[in-house]
């Protein structure tokens, strides 16, 4: 790949800024100083901009702690975006949310510009089991658990079987589904009778957010290391 281009996908500076620094030496090579803007580059060259190592990267994996007030879209007229919280170390990708959480549902969040990966993350043929935590405004019951498990017909789709745990408390529950429809978990509560009042999501496979994250975080993991905890497949 021209040197140029390795650095302009992998920073987010344009080419001509590029070609500017390469005339001004700020561009190594194998610790030695660029001087051509063409110069091809490979896995195994170590390049540097500014003193500082570049890595060439295609596609990014990143997990979010999503706020609540954010609409998990790239662009919005009317909410800020889940995207405005990306940092300009990654604004130039152009990653998007793989599935979607409500405005008002906090919690992990995948973002990704590798387009067969999101849809391995949200296509209910995958099985990628979502984990929520819920609080409920009536207390959940023993009979509930049967309506998650044997899956609802509603009348956009009809749900997969859902696991429902309920706690100590028993008007917080942990719920897991397969899918990611609109509001299908405050749905599914709905149907049983309860409302939820707050809504997390809490794992997606069993990847998790670091202990002691706060809403607004951000984390990026290598494409192996997130398939792993997903459990799909590296190669898609």
């Amino acid at each position: 790949m021209r040197l140029d281009k390795f650095l302009s996908e992998s920073t987010g500076f344009s080419r001509k800024e590029i070609k500017g620094m390469i005339k001004t030496g700020e561009v190594k090579v194998n610790g030695a100083a660029a001087l051509r803007p063409e110069l091809k580059v490979g896995e195994s060259d170590a390049v540097e901009l500014r003193g500082r190592e570049v890595r060439y990267k295609k596609y990014v994996y990143l997990v979010l702690n999503k706020p609540a007030g954010y609409v998990s879209a790239a662009e919005d007229k009317r909410y800020p975006c889940v995207t405005e919280l990306i940092g300009e170390e990654y604004a130039h990708y152009g990653a998007f949310p793989a599935g979607r959480l409500d405005i008002d549902t906090e919690g992990l969040l995948i973002l990704t510009n590798d387009g067969a990966f999101a849809h391995a993350v949200t296509s209910p043929k995958k099985q990628v089991f979502k984990r929520y935590f819920a609080r409920l405004d009536k207390p959940a019951e023993e009979e509930d658990k049967a309506a998650f498990s044997s899956g609802m017909e509603f009348k956009d789709f009809t749900a997969m079987p859902a696991k429902l745990e309920i706690c100590a408390d028993p008007h917080e529950v942990f719920i897991e589904i397969a899918e990611g429809k609109y509001h299908q978990v405050k749905r599914m509560a709905e149907r049983v009778g309860k409302r939820v009042t707050y809504l997390k999501r809490v794992a997606v496979g069993s990847l998790t957010l670091p202990e002691g994250s706060v809403p607004g975080d951000i984390f990026e993991f290598e494409k192996e290391r997130i398939c792993e905890k997903i459990g799909i497949a590296r190669d898609i």
